[in-house]
């Protein structure tokens, strides 16, 4: 069993940035697909990004194309959310997710592992 915690969270102004942060508790961190998925009070749950295990593959919602990065150290068991020019619409729980097969599934429901997620808000 995989554990994941997400950090970064917090509160920013529109426009604004943050980085969120997620550590896995095992090293076989390395070979899982890692997404980022986030859910607004009120609506449902919904693919951010995703990243292959060794970094070279990433996937984006077309609404945080050029705005936010994934990345990840796998030395470390991180995996990264960079989110920039955030917009009071993105205030959201962010969940991370891993997943066993290394794909980068958009269906949430595909994951393996779910982190409690960490509370980013953005202020107009």
């Amino acid at each position: 069993q995989v554990q994941l915690v997400e950090s970064g969270g917090g509160l920013v102004q529109a426009g604004g940035s943050l980085r969120l942060s997620c550590v896995a508790s095992q090293r076989t961190f390395s070979s899982y697909a890692m997404g980022w998925f986030r859910q607004a009070p009120g609506k449902e749950r919904e693919f951010v990004t995703a990243i292959s295990s060794s970094g070279r593959r990433t996937a984006y919602a077309d609404s945080v194309k050029g705005r936010f990065t994934i990345s990840r150290e796998n030395a470390k068991n991180t995996v990264y959310l960079q989110m920039n020019s955030l917009k009071p619409e993105e205030t959201a729980i962010y969940y991370c997710a891993a997943n066993r097969k290394n794909i980068l599934y958009i269906d949430g429901n595909s994951y393996d592992y779910w982190g409690q997620g960490t509370q980013v808000t953005v202020s107009s």
